[in-house]
Parts: structure tokens; C-alpha cells; sequence
């Protein structure tokens, strides 16, 4: 066993209202050593009450389902304080579900057709506490809305006032889906600086993780798609 090998395999909750897909994450995610599927659910409200009940560190989310979708299902664990984390699944043709996801505290988002070894690296990423952002799909879905977004060249927004200079400069790095060890390159700071900027970043404007990062920057204008 290596230093970076798990203490326990991540317990995982596949919520998807579809069961060959189930089957196929499950032929997917079951060849992992360090992940663990502990139960399956058909249907967000089924999602919820074996979160309550099972406590997985990850629950893979589908975004439509019957009885409570993968968003109100997302919130209700959110809510309940529980420490499980959510990756939601989506595909291109639903992205108007994706922002109300990572407003109701999911942890990050991929594409239903992720590659088996992205949506590997992901779950173990999500499982560590850390936010996956898929820059392609969140781009594609703030270009629907870039024509409602703030002017990035006014005042910066009252609501990132908080922050410095460099911790704005941090966010938009963030925003632009750069890891912690791309954005101390871009920066010629080191990576363990970085991870204190984007702590800062996060405790002053009272959000969960990058993700919400992400959303916040386009949201307020100080990125915008395509820039």
C-alpha cells in the first residue's frame, strides 16, 4: 500500500433512475480497488433516504429522475448536513439543470459520456473534498447566458470586495478550470501559496468549494465565457 492509497475504499451511491446505466457504472467503477459502490437508487427521493441512512462519501447523481430530481435531491442532502458529497451526471441537452445543481451545493458535474478513467479520477477527487470543475460543459452552458452577465470592465462587484487583488486574480484562474498547481505556474508563486488564496477566497465569500467558485466569478461578471 502506497501513501496515497485510501485507508478505505470511497463508498459510493449511484442515484439513476436508468438501470443499464447503473449496470455499466458499475462494470466501470467495480474493476477500482479504492471505490466501493454500496447501494443503487432509482430516483432521487430513493437517493436520499439511503444517503440518510448509509452515509457514502460520494453519490453519483443523475440529474432527472422521478418522484425528486437529481437538483432537489441535491439539496435535501446538502441541507441534512450529511457528509456525503455529490457528482452529478448531466448530459448537453439538459444544461439548464447544471447551475441549479452547484447552487444547491453539488460538488461538481460531468458529462454522462466521461471517459471510465475521468469519471474514476473524479469520484476519487470529490471523495478527497476537492470540486471538479468541467470547464467544457460549464463554458458551453454560460454561453447560453453571457449576454445577461455583468460588464467585467466596470467596478468590481459588491460582493467580491472582500477579496484583494490577488485573490480576485486567483479567482478567475479558478474560474477558468486551473488547478492549484497550473495557477502557481501562471503566478510564479508557489502551490501551497495558491491553496491559501483559494482558502481565503472561499471563507470570505461564504462559499463550499470551487465549483461554487466558478459559478460566482460568471455569475458577477469577472469572467466571462469565451474571454
Amino acid at each position: 500500500m502506497t501513501d496515497s492509497t485510501p485507508a478505505r475504499p470511497v463508498r459510493i451511491l449511484l442515484a439513476d433512475d436508468q438501470p443499464l446505466l447503473r449496470t455499466g457504472f458499475r462494470m466501470v467503477l467495480g474493476t477500482e480497488d479504492d471505490l466501493d459502490i454500496v447501494a443503487e437508487a432509482g430516483d432521487g427521493l430513493e437517493a436520499v433516504e439511503l444517503s440518510r441512512r448509509l452515509l457514502p462519501d460520494v453519490v453519483l447523481m443523475d440529474i432527472r429522475m422521478p418522484r425528486m430530481d437529481g437538483v432537489a435531491a441535491t439539496r435535501a442532502i446538502v441541507d441534512a448536513r450529511l457528509p456525503v458529497r455529490v457528482l452529478i451526471l448531466t448530459t448537453f441537452d439538459l444544461d439548464e439543470y447544471v447551475i441549479g445543481a452547484l447552487r444547491a451545493g453539488a460538488s461538481g458535474f460531468l458529462a454522462k459520456d466521461v471517459p471510465a478513467e475521468d469519471l474514476v479520477t473524479a469520484i476519487r477527487t470529490v471523495a478527497a473534498g476537492e470540486a471538479v470543475v468541467a470547464p467544457r460543459i460549464l463554458k458551453r452552458l454560460l454561453d447560453r447566458f453571457a449576454d445577461v452577465l455583468p460588464d467585467p470592465a466596470a467596478s468590481p462587484p459588491k460582493a467580491l470586495s472582500a477579496l484583494t487583488e490577488r485573490e480576485r486574480e486567483v479567482l478567475v484562474q479558478v474560474a477558468r478550470g486551473l488547478s492549484n498547481a497550473e495557477i502557481a505556474r501562471a503566478l510564479s508563486v508557489s502551490e501551497t501559496t495558491i491553496k491559501t488564496h483559494v482558502g481565503h477566497v472561499l471563507t470570505k465569500l461564504g462559499l463550499r468549494d470551487r465549483v461554487q467558485a466558478v459559478v460566482l466569478a460568471y455569475e458577477t461578471g469577472l469572467v466571462r465565457p469565451g474571454a
